[in-house]
């Protein structure tokens, strides 16, 4: 039997109960042995699938987490075109259930419409802003973090060449370059340097772009590019593409390292991948989501943009794994510092998408 078919049944079965009692009984809260059994929750993946080794992925391990703490039911609707998404959208809320996430712009349009239909339903996003009453946007002022990343790069660069690029000219994805040649940037100024950070300019807010977040091809061959060009620190803000990043630069034989992002990329990418990586941007997007169905379990849902930062542990960079060794402990030093600054406010890091 089909997960659609009993899902179908189980809403046909709640329709006939509710007619016959005159109304339904409300979820459970989550009591001291993490109860709440009646309440659902269910998610939907943008175009890029559920193994993206980034949002998507880190949005639905949040998802089970919350599964796991609270006793609630939550399953997950994976898109993997474009056309997938309203329908997925229509199924999620189909269930009945009382909260739904959804992960990227792409399903912006649908999350509005649906939240507009079905307003006793809790809906968050996850990287896009939605302005209902009942959508919580999740947002992470990644910039900060990437600042950080950017100064590494410059730090590590025997070539005095570091690069960037996204999947789409999207604030998403810019945010993170943004940060990314500010970092690069202040690490100049700090040392008298002039590291070059190709594939994006922050002043004219454009650059190198590939086009789509699935393409491993597009990536691989952008990266092979930058590192031509005496790139030798990587940063691509493309989703799955990035793993054509990381291929390139194994490829380069050691000239070349890379940074990922959202998730760690030494636990998700294969580990023949680990000795080219850096380190990661992260994005604590798993918590984040954790606490926000639990707000909705609790009838404490509210509309207020989730924005992570520095200071509330929502953005960071992930250790230097295997790469510890091309960290000086004097710039290791400095990124903690600088990191110290910017959560105090001595430093600040801005963006034209920085979230509000």
């Amino acid at each position: 039997m089909s997960k659609s078919f009993v899902v179908r049944t189980v809403a046909v079965v709640a329709v006939a109960m509710l007619s016959l009692a005159g109304c339904a009984p409300a979820p459970d809260a989550p009591g001291a042995d993490g109860g709440g059994e009646q309440f659902c929750a269910r998610m939907v993946t943008n175009s890029g699938g559920l193994d993206d080794r980034s949002f998507n992925d880190a949005s639905w391990k949040g998802m089970q987490d919350a599964a796991g703490q609270f006793g609630i039911d939550v399953d997950v609707l994976v898109s993997t075109s474009e056309t997938d998404l309203a329908p997925n959208m229509q199924q999620a809320v189909d269930t009945g259930c009382g909260f739904i996430l959804t992960v990227g712009y792409e399903l912006t349009p649908a999350t509005i419409e649906q939240a507009a239909s079905n307003p006793d339903v809790d809906f968050a996003i996850v990287d896009d802003v939605a302005d209902a009453p009942n959508i919580k946007p999740l947002v992470f002022d990644t910039a900060q973090a990437a600042f950080l990343s950017g100064y590494l790069a410059a730090g590590v660069s025997t070539t005095g060449k570091v690069a960037t690029f996204g999947g789409g000219n999207q604030p998403p994805v810019t945010l993170f370059m943004d940060g990314f040649v500010d970092g690069v940037a202040k690490y100049n100024e700090v040392h008298g340097t002039a590291v070059v950070a190709l594939g994006w300019d922050k002043q004219t807010q454009d650059g190198v772009f590939t086009g789509d977040f699935e393409d491993i091809n597009k990536g691989l061959t952008v990266t092979q590019g930058l590192i031509d060009q005496g790139a030798d620190v990587i940063l691509p803000v493309a989703g799955q593409v990035g793993e054509g990043a990381a291929r390139a630069a194994l490829d380069s034989g050691g000239r070349a390292s890379v940074i990922w992002v959202d998730t760690d990329g030494y636990d998700v990418l294969a580990p023949e991948f680990r000795p080219v990586l850096l380190t990661s941007v992260l994005k604590n997007t798993g918590d984040a989501v954790v606490t926000i169905v639990k707000s909705s379990i609790d009838g404490e849902f509210d509309n207020s943009p989730y924005i992570g930062t520095l200071e509330n542990g929502g953005v960071d960079i992930a250790p230097f794994h295997d790469l510890a060794g091309k960290v000086t402990a004097e710039l290791s030093a400095e990124i903690d510092a600088l990191r110290a600054d910017i959560i105090s406010g001595a430093v600040t890091v801005t963006s034209p998408s920085t979230p509000r």
